[in-house]
Formats: structure tokens, sequence, C-alpha cells
């Protein structure tokens, strides 16, 4: 497809209440959507990228700048085939994953309105629904953690995680634990521990955890490794995890016994289904984690979340655990049983309010032929 012209939305979208994890607090939610228009078509993309460098060394800011003076003056005005050609095109620009990832997004909305096909049909889906947890953020005191967790029970998720650091583990996994005796319950550090000290997690063996997610190190395979063997419980690798070639690392080193397979982080969903692609074979099951996104890129993670590999609930929360207005005029709804349907529309299967991302964005930039 001929793409004629690409228009980036910086967005700050104000969020339901406050998300805190092991490097920071926020109350606003920024991102960058994609606008690729081409033969009467428009596809959407979301690059997941937040305001500040905690998560990942890519922000808003530097998302903005690689895909307007680089990535899109390679793209913008060329016959883009499919996911495995954008990736040879912009294959010269090292890292920015998630700003690349954002792009490919609506490449695949672009090739899906064009063929007539939803997302879960080109990714090779199996699922309708797909089984979903909530992720809690660090709460002022463990009671208050305690009070989030019942509530996010009450409304019918049956997987919760919790975000830990250094003197806000063990204590608020075991008063969570005690409170709800049978959820799948997991713990996501962020990696906010080094290998010297993450002993203090070891009682965590004790309370039945689905995973640990990423205690050491972001870019850390072999010290999790060495750690992994002192636990019962499975270490998940989130950060680690860049590129299929990172997942065959932890895969051959026993690094891990899952992973957490994030479009964005990885560059794009055609490098996701990699990933999973590796997994399988190797009996690792794979999850699809969240980043906050909105209806675009939930869409998304949901038909990426259909393909068999993926056996553990994703942080793919229905719409109303974080915004009171999306930018999509689909909102995505909790089933009984803890599940969301899979969109089943052309594309990403969802219509865009470009009011609502007019209202939220900070500016746009617009590159054409």
């Amino acid at each position: 497809m001929r793409l004629s012209r690409i228009t980036l939305y910086p967005l700050s979208m104000p969020l339901i209440s406050h998300f805190e994890t092991s490097f920071g607090r926020i109350y606003n939610r920024e991102c960058v959507l994609v606008k690729i228009e081409s033969e009467g078509l428009v596809g959407w993309g979301e690059c997941a990228a937040d305001r500040d460098p905690g998560y990942s060394y890519e922000t808003t800011g530097t998302a903005m700048h690689i895909l307007k003076d680089f990535a899109l003056p390679l793209l913008v005005g060329q016959d883009v085939i499919d996911a495995a050609d954008f990736q040879r095109r912009i294959g010269s620009i090292r890292g920015h994953h998630l700003a690349k990832a954002g792009v490919e997004m609506a490449l695949w909305d672009l090739l899906g309105k064009r063929d007539g096909k939803s997302l879960k049909q080109m990714l090779g889906g199996v699922r309708d629904q797909v089984e979903v947890g909530v992720s809690v953020g660090l709460q002022d005191t463990t009671a208050d953690l305690v009070r989030a967790v019942d509530g996010y029970v009450a409304k019918g998720y049956r997987r919760i995680k919790i975000k830990i650091k250094p003197g806000r583990d063990v204590s608020e996994a075991q008063a969570v634990r005690a409170a709800n005796p049978d959820i799948r319950l997991q713990v996501d550090a962020n990696s906010a521990y080094s290998l010297e000290t993450a002993h203090v997690l070891r009682p965590l063996d004790d309370l039945n955890l689905l995973l640990i997610e990423q205690p050491l190190f972001e870019d850390d395979i072999w010290d999790h490794r060495l750690f992994q063997k002192e636990l019962r419980t499975p270490i998940c690798l989130d950060e680690s995890i860049i590129s299929a070639r990172h997942a065959r690392y932890a895969i051959e080193m026993e690094a891990c016994r899952i992973i957490n397979i994030k479009p964005g982080r990885v560059g794009g969903l055609s490098q996701a289904v990699e990933i999973h692609n590796l997994c399988q074979p190797a009996g690792l099951p794979v999850w699809c984690g969240g980043m906050l996104e909105t209806g675009i890129g939930r869409a998304s993670n949901l038909a990426i979340s259909s393909l068999p590999g993926f056996t553990l609930p994703g942080d793919v929360s229905a719409s109303d655990r974080y915004y009171t207005r999306d930018v999509t005029q689909e909102r995505f709804t909790l089933n009984p049983g803890s599940t969301i349907d899979v969109p089943t529309g052309a594309g990403l299967g969802v219509t865009v309010d470009e009011q609502a991302v007019k209202d939220f964005a900070l500016g746009e930039v617009i590159v054409q032929a």
C-alpha cells in the first residue's frame, strides 16, 4: 500500500486514578497515536512510550523525534507491502522499538481494512475471548492496596498483579494473599532489585504466586538465571526481552519459566509473533503485558492474546479500569469468567473518535508525500 500521509498525535489522557510503580507515580498517561492514510483508507496505531524514561529509555519526546525525522521519511510515498517489508525499511534505525511498533500497528490496521480481515485472523488467533487480569499499582498503605484488590475481585477479575519495590514487597503480597486466598496472584518489580538484594523476595515462594515478574535489572538475563535457581516460583521476564534473539537467550539459559510479550517493547506485532513461536515449542507460557493503552492499543493486545501460546491472563483490563473517556467509540468490558471479547471487525476492529484525539492531543505532526 502506498502510504500518502502519516500524522502523529502526542496525547495526554487523565487516568481515573493514579498509577504507581517502582519508578514513579503518574496521574496522566501520555502516548503517541499514529494515523496512516493510504488509498482512501486510514489505519491507526499506538506508540506506548510515556513522558518519562522509567520503564524504557523511550519517551513520547524521543518517539516523536525518531518517527518524524527518521522513520516516516523512509515510508511516506512508498509502497509498503506488509509488516516484514516495514521492518526491512526501518532496519537502519537501531532500537526505538516502541516508536516502530506504533507505526507497524497502524500498518496492520490498514492491511486488515483493505483485505476485510480482523487483526486476530491476520495474526493466527484462535480464541474469541481472552482471559485477562488487572494490574494494581502501589498504594499509599497496605490497607489501601488490599481494598483496591478487593474491589477488582468484586468486579470479576480472577487474576491480580500487584506492583512491588524494596520495602513494599513481601508484607504487602502476604496481606493481599491473606485477604484473597484463592485468586491467581502475581507480583511485578519492574527491575527494582539486584541479585544481591533480591534475597528479600524468597518468602514469596510461600504465597503460591503465579509468577514474579522482572525482579532484576532491565537488561539482565544471566542473573535472572541464577535467581530462578533459588526460587520455586516462576520468574517472568518482561523488560529483558526486547527481541526474539533475547527470548532465545532466556530460553537456552533457563533464565525464566514465563515470558511477558509486549508488542511495543519488542518493536511490533510481527516481532511479538516471532517470540510466541519460539516459546511454544520450548514449553514456555506467554502472556500480554499492558502499558495503560487506549482502546487502540487495547484492541491490538486482545488480538495478539488470542494466539494459542498466550495461556496466562494478560494485563488487558476493561476500558473503565483506566479512562473515563477513551479515543475509541468501543469500550471494552469484562465478561463473566474474567475475559474480554477479541474484536472481530476489519483491522483493529475499533472506530477512532477523532474529536477525542484532538481534545487530548498536545499537538500534531504531519509527514506527507
